[in-house]
Formats: C-alpha cells, sequence, structure tokens
C-alpha cells in the first residue's frame, strides 16, 4: 500500500484503544503502547502542566504517527493507546514497578502520589485492560489464516539521557529473535543509519510487557523499535523513517511465513 493511502480504522472512542483495521494478509500486528499524552478529566492532568504532558515523560513522541504510517504502508492492522503511560503504563505489567508511577524521569507525578489500591484496579480495568484486550483479539484474528502473526511495537526515545544515545534507530528482542536477527542484518546496510541491537534499553529487562505476554510467552514472533525521537517529531522525520523501516519489516515478515 502506497502513500498516505488510509486504511479503515474503528471508531475512536477515548477510553478506548485506537485500532487501524488493516488486512490479514501481511501477517503482522503492529502496536503503540506509548501513543498519548491523553488524561481522562477526573484526574486533573494529574497535577503536570501542559510543557510536561508534551514530553517523554507523558508520551513517546513520533511513535504513533510512526505507527500509523507504517500500517498505512504495510497494509497492516494497528492497535494504539490513547491514554498516556502516566496514567498507566501498558508496557508494564499492573500492580508491578512504574504501572503507575510517582516520579518519572525525575517529574513528580502529583496525581499518582498514594493511589488507593481500587484506584489502580479502575484504572486496570478501564484503560489497561481494553488495550491488551484488543491486541490479543487482533493477534487471534491474525491466527486464523496464517501462521503465528509478527508482533511490532514502536516506542522511540530521547537523544539524551544522562549521555548522548547515539542510535538513529535500536532493535529490541528478549527470548525470540526471529525478527530481531534477520532486521538488524537489513538495518546495517542502510548507509549513515546508527543502529543499535538491544540498545538503548535491552529487551532482556523486564520493561518490555507487551511484547513479552503476547509474544514471547505465546510463541509468536516480536520485535521492539525503539526511534530516537528528534527523527520523527515531524511529518517529514516520520515519513524518512517509515521509508527505511517499512520495506525491511515487510521483506522479513514475509520470509518468516515463506518458511513456515
Amino acid at each position: 500500500m502506497k502513500g498516505h493511502e488510509k486504511l479503515p480504522q474503528a471508531a475512536l472512542d477515548e477510553t478506548r484503544p485506537e485500532v487501524i483495521l488493516g488486512d490479514q494478509a501481511p501477517g503482522l500486528l503492529l502496536i503503540c503502547d506509548h501513543a498519548s499524552n491523553r488524561v481522562p478529566p477526573e484526574l486533573g492532568d494529574l497535577g503536570l502542566d501542559a510543557e510536561a504532558l508534551n514530553q517523554h515523560v507523558a508520551i513517546d513522541v513520533g511513535a504513533a504517527p510512526l505507527t500509523r504510517r507504517l500500517a498505512r504502508d504495510l497494509g497492516a492492522p494497528a492497535v494504539l493507546s490513547t491514554t498516556s503511560r502516566l496514567v498507566i503504563d501498558f508496557n508494564r505489567a499492573p500492580g508491578g514497578e512504574n504501572s503507575i508511577p510517582e516520579v518519572s524521569h525525575q517529574v513528580a507525578i502529583p496525581g499518582n502520589t498514594g493511589i488507593t489500591p481500587s484506584e489502580a484496579v479502575r484504572r486496570r480495568d478501564e484503560y489497561f485492560q481494553p488495550y491488551h484486550d484488543q491486541i490479543a483479539e487482533k493477534l487471534r484474528w491474525l491466527g486464523s489464516v496464517a501462521l503465528p502473526p509478527s508482533i511490532i511495537s514502536i516506542h522511540s526515545f530521547t537523544p539524551y539521557l544522562d549521555e548522548e544515545r547515539p542510535w538513529h534507530v535500536g532493535v529490541l528482542w528478549d527470548q525470540d529473535q526471529r525478527l530481531a536477527g534477520p532486521i538488524l542484518d537489513a538495518l546495517y546496510d542502510v548507509d549513515g543509519l546508527v543502529v543499535g541491537a538491544n540498545q538503548p534499553y535491552s529487551g532482556h529487562s523486564p520493561l518490555g510487557y507487551t511484547c513479552q505476554t503476547h509474544g514471547d510467552a505465546r510463541g509468536r514472533p516480536n520485535v521492539i523499535f525503539e526511534v530516537r525521537q528528534d527523527l520523527i517529531d515531524t511529518p517529514t522525520g516520520v515519513d524518512a523513517m517509515a521509508d527505511i523501516l517499512a520495506p525491511v519489516i515487510a521483506n522479513v515478515t514475509r520470509h518468516l511465513q515463506q518458511q513456515g
């Protein structure tokens, strides 16, 4: 699928994930855990100002438009969060460390201080679970006509955290390297692209809840892309990165399906 042709998209309810319907043929699902900085009105912006809510503390800058563009180019379905990671982190185990952070990247989150167990459960049931239920539903749908579908998770990272982070894109994995290996090989051949293997984060750490739960635990190929934010914080940057990643994803996932 070329250019910016739109795929059908489910009606958007702000309390539910964004779903791009896509097609079964590509055999893959795109996901974006940190796509939104939206805080539900009843939480009063969690006591943060607009500046904080537009930074990495609240959202993976550029990840959502990149996910949508890749979905268009690949003809693939996608599931994107519609609530900020500060309300509840969609890529952390509920009830675990940093699931509902009181401090993130040295920024205090007043609205998360001392919340009750019942409020934590409410956030899990109202925001976290529908997102993961939708991912599970899409993967069942894809798996009904093909081999185990591939999961492609899109994230972004800041150019500086304690030190300069030189990578343009990182490829992360934990147990399953069926996608990561050939994707790394292909990206290493892209002239001028600085590629990190399990950088700037390691997929072996307990941070990749979504891929570990829907991918590794169920034998589905999965990979996480971490793209440097300053490369995808404009539409032009998103297009340039999608032009690099889309054909690589298409070729690797197609080859994996053919291998059986």
